[in-house]
């Protein structure tokens, strides 16, 4: 064997990386350093949940049970509060039509506002217990996600009139579209995902099994086709969003209720209420997943919205007090909270 020339600095560089290439280790750019750099105070009675960032118009919009808090993105000041709501559940917005939805679980129905006045335009009956809502470009419809009713509503935007209610077979939780006519959608007792044809209102195939229990956020990666569940056990699941196949289960922290993915950044979140920490998972590649960062937040900390246009993540939470047993009927307790400990958790990189 022929003894190496001394190479270069430059040239022991290069060659430094294309082994770290050769080894299957990427470089990529610095992590972001996500920490809490503001905390918004939010008035107002009731417990919270979905939120929905209108990257465009610089609103956030959070669920208070009987009301709905209206933030401005950029001041945290609140420019307006939307009330006589019953179960409020999420927040749905289309830009295009200037129409946002609220789902509202207690009286099987959907509120929809103008996006600039704030003011009730209708309201819409749907399926039992409306929970998660969502508006999906590709069929110019948004779909309210029934968790009582087992159920999805589909209603059109341009009239505001129910197109159809699709049999899901299972109790669902949140849902994403892919922005070409599929919506993904978590069965939360199943422990699985569907996918829904959002034009014809059918399913598309069999439930995709996670390997994990009680799914609740879901995000997707709609360039890579890649989905992600968040999961009791401290687990995410990653799917590839065509063939249900699990490529990935990054660890998170205990108590997740939401998701969310930057295609920028290449980020996925979630936010873990019963740890009080946010999950940073970088995407390495489409198939491989890494902690990034554990970030502290605060208890109860457990829905999220991410604003598309500076990558900032927010977050409700608020001082909880004893909960009351469950009523009649209910498994879960009342949860109680601390007038004016409400709070949005605003996290820059």
């Amino acid at each position: 064997m022929k003894k190496n020339k001394t190479l270069s600095p430059l040239l022991t560089l290069g060659a430094f990386g294309l082994l770290l290439g050769a080894a299957g280790m990427p470089a990529h750019a610095a992590d972001p350093d996500y920490h809490v750099v503001r905390k918004i105070s939010l008035e107002g009675d009731g417990g919270w949940d979905y939120l929905t960032v209108d990257s465009a118009n610089r609103r956030i919009y959070v669920s208070r049970s009987t009301h709905v808090n209206v933030v401005d993105a950029d001041s945290g000041k609140t420019v307006g509060d939307i009330t006589g709501l019953s179960g409020v559940h999420g927040i749905a917005i289309d830009d295009k039509g200037g129409k946002g939805y609220i789902s509202n679980g207690r009286s099987n129905s959907v509120t929809v506002f103008d996006l600039k006045t704030l003011a009730k335009l209708q309201e819409i009956s749907v399926g039992e217990g409306p929970d998660a809502i969502i508006f999906d470009a590709a069929s110019d419809r948004i779909f309210t996600f029934n968790g009582k009713g087992n159920s999805a509503t589909a209603i059109d935007a341009k009239d505001g009139k129910v197109a159809g209610t699709i049999a899901l077979g299972g109790r669902p939780e949140f849902a994403a579209p892919d922005g070409k006519g599929k919506i993904y959608d978590n069965l939360e007792d199943k422990g699985a995902v569907i996918a829904i044809n959002s034009k014809a209102l059918t399913l598309i195939g069999q439930p995709w099994p996670l390997g994990a229990e009680s799914p609740s956020g879901l995000a997707i990666d709609a360039k890579n086709r890649r989905i992600f569940s968040v999961c009791d056990g401290s687990k995410m699941v990653v799917l590839n969003a065509d063939t249900g196949a699990v490529v990935a289960t990054p660890a998170i922290g205990d108590g997740p209720d939401a998701a969310t993915y930057d295609s920028k950044l290449k980020l996925a979140f979630s936010p873990n209420g019963q740890d009080g920490t946010l999950t940073v998972i970088r995407q390495v590649t489409p198939d491989k997943y890494e902690v990034a960062s554990t970030v502290t937040t605060q208890a109860g900390a457990r829905t999220m919205a991410l604003d598309a246009k500076t990558h900032h993540v927010f977050l409700m939470t608020a001082k909880q007090l004893p909960a009351d047993p469950p009523a009649a009927g209910e498994t879960r307790p009342r949860r109680h909270y601390e007038p004016g400990s409400f709070t949005l958790l605003e996290l820059a990189p």
